[in-house]
Formats: structure tokens, sequence, C-alpha cells
């Protein structure tokens, strides 16, 4: 296999790979991704033991201990071209030799987790509940930038998205990868579940009107009625799709765990968004720790 040239993989003068500034050495292999850089300090005030604490840009990287479990929780930034960025360094950490610039003949998979903030689409889902993604339905492209093999059960899924909610390929062509059944287990309990939809904006493409118009204009309606057999959308944000896209491909195990903090079907809004994410945090990571 050809030597990954200094253009394509780019590694720092202090051996770190460019936008994380994370050396391999640094990273463990249990990662959480939070979008919000200062809620990486959210996070690992709850280790027992803090390894290295790490800041580049909108990168934001801490690795210890909660027990004997060592974990890292790393900023993305919003939205899925930042996931596309951290996923393929995150993996380059562990599945590359930085010195022979190698895929390495074993590859490495690891346990990936989204803590997030997301709008629910079903009136049941109210604000500050929490919602573990099933699938990531990605209507932000990213993954089509991508040489890949779609299951038949995937393929069909978005198919039928298509189908149900008239979205025009125009404006996107939407992918479909299933989350980790495995980790999905740990979570049966006190978290919704369904589809999570991801966006590549905030506003028209989640159907927001300021003061322009959006050339979907049903799309809030569209996405709570669809049904797939026993399969909901439950909620959508801006990162979950590329997370379990490129995971797959790469072959690790990932999670999109989402405090709600809007019901879009209701139109509200929670009171306290800071105390529904650190309730999810504080109750994720009991769970994480504890496997």
């Amino acid at each position: 296999m050809p030597k990954i040239a200094e253009s394509e993989l780019i590694i720092n003068s202090r051996g770190a790979i460019y936008h994380l500034d994370v050396k391999p050495e640094e990273l463990a292999s249990t990662i959480i991704l939070v979008g919000d850089p200062d809620r990486v300090s959210k996070v690992s005030k709850h280790f027992d033991k803090i390894e290295y604490q790490l800041q580049h840009r909108e990168f934001n990287t801490h690795t210890g201990y909660i027990g004997k479990k060592r974990i890292s929780v790393v900023s993305t930034g919003i939205g899925p071209d930042n996931i596309d960025i951290a996923l393929n360094e995150i993996d380059a950490l562990v599945n590359i030799d930085f010195v022979n610039r190698e895929v390495k003949d074993k590859i490495t998979s690891l346990d990936i987790f989204r803590f997030g903030t997301s709008g629910s689409l079903q009136p049941e889902i109210p604000v500050d509940s929490f919602v573990a993604g099933t699938h990531g339905l990605g209507l932000d492209n990213v993954l089509n930038f991508y040489k890949y093999q779609k299951s038949e059960a995937e393929q069909a899924l978005a198919e039928s998205f298509i189908k149900q909610t008239g979205i025009s390929q125009e404006i996107t062509i939407p992918y479909v990868f299933e989350g980790s059944k495995q980790l999905l287990s740990y979570f049966e309990k006190e978290y919704h579940t369904g589809i999570t939809v991801t966006c590549p904006g905030f506003y028209g493409p989640q159907g927001r009107i300021l003061r322009l118009d959006v050339t979907n204009p049903g799309l809030i309606e569209n996405l709570f009625k669809f049904r797939y057999k026993e399969i909901r959308i439950a909620n959508f944000e801006m990162e979950t799709s590329a997370i379990y896209g490129l995971g797959k491909l790469l072959g690790h195990q990932c999670l999109s765990l989402n405090a709600i903090v809007a019901n879009r079907v209701l139109r509200e809004f929670s009171k306290d968004g800071n105390l529904a994410v650190e309730k999810l945090i504080e109750k994720s990571l009991a769970i994480i720790s504890g496997f």
C-alpha cells in the first residue's frame, strides 16, 4: 500500500494530527463527541483523573479516567462538515502509522458517542427528555462524497423517506446509516429511540422561517408523519448522520445521544437547556463507565 502523502495526512511539528492537534497516545478508545468546545469541561469535570487537555481552533480534547475506564471527550464545532474532519482524524490517530504514513495491518474499532442537543419531531418526546438514535438519516450530503456499498435495508429506508416526504433531490440525496445496536442496548431505559435526521444548517434546512422563505415549507409535518415499518423519526440536529456513516465505514461503533431542547411539533423550547444537557451527561457517563 502506498504511503499517505504529507498533503493528505497533515502532521504538525509535535507529531499531532493537524486539526485536532492530538497525538495517538493522547486519545482513548472510548470517545465522546460534543459540538460546543465549552461542553468538553462539562463532561471531563466528572472524570476522576485528567491526563491531557488540548485545544486547537474549535477542537478541544480532554482525555482521562472514570475509574479504570479511559475516555476522551472531543469538541467538533457545529455541523457535518466538522464531523468529516473530526471522524477522519480520530480514525487516523488509531489506524494509521504516523511514522511510516501507512494504514496499520490491524484496524482498531472505537466506541464513539455523541452528546448533543436536538429538536424533537414527535409530540410524545418532550423537551428535557433524551433520545438515542437508532439511525442517522442525512440531508447533509457528506457521505455522498465517499464510495461505499449501501445495504439493502438502509437503501430501502432512504427510498421510502424520499417517497413519503417528497424532498427534492435538487436539494439533497438522503442517505441512511444504522447506529450501533451493541451500544444502543445499554440505553434502552429512559431514552426515547428513533431515527435522528441530520440537517446541514439550523434555519432553512430545519424549516425555520425568519426573513427568507424555504423550498420545503412542509418539512416538519413530513418528518413527523414519516413511518418505515415500526421506525419513526424521533429528532433532528446537525451531526449524527455523518458520525454514523463515517463511523460505520471506518469500522467503529457509534451512538448519538441527545438532550431534547425543543419540540418542533408542539413549538416548545426548554426552560433550562443547560440543565437538560447536564443530566444527559451525568446519566450517559454513568452507563458508559460501567461497561
